[in-house]
C-alpha cells in the first residue's frame, strides 16, 4: 500500500511539473491566445483572428515584467514595438514585418535604420 501511494504521488507531481497549457478564449469574431512559461508565468498574450496573429501583442519573461509590446495586422509585424532589456527601453519600427528602424525610446537618438 506504501508503494502505491508514493507511485501515486511521484506520477501526479511529474503530471503537473512543468505542464502549464495555453489559453484560448473567443471574444467577438477574435480568439484571445495566453501562453506560459513553465513556471506558470504569461510568457506571451494576444489575439487570433481567422487564425493569424493580429492586435497588439505582449510579452513576458519569466519573471512576469513586459519585455515586449507591438501590433500584428494580418499575422504580420507592423508599426511601432517596444522593447524592453532591463532599464533601456527601444522602440522599433516595423514596415511589412521587416524592422524599419530601432531608437532608444529615453533618449530617441536613432540605434539603426534599415535602408
Amino acid at each position: 500500500m506504501k508503494k502505491i501511494l508514493i507511485l501515486a504521488v511521484m506520477a501526479l507531481s511529474f503530471a503537473t511539473y512543468a505542464q502549464v497549457d495555453p489559453t484560448f478564449e473567443k471574444e467577438g469574431d477574435m480568439v484571445k491566445a495566453t501562453y506560459f512559461h513553465a513556471n506558470g508565468e504569461v510568457s506571451q498574450q494576444g489575439y487570433f483572428l481567422n487564425e493569424r496573429l493580429e492586435g497588439e501583442w505582449k510579452m513576458f519573461n519569466v519573471k512576469g515584467d513586459k519585455i515586449a509590446i507591438g501590433n500584428y495586422e494580418n499575422g504580420v509585424k507592423s508599426g511601432k514595438w517596444l522593447f524592453w532589456e532591463g532599464d533601456v527601453k527601444k522602440e522599433v519600427n516595423f514596415d511589412n514585418n521587416r524592422i524599419a528602424s530601432v531608437t532608444n525610446a529615453k533618449t530617441k537618438e536613432p540605434v539603426a535604420v534599415n535602408k
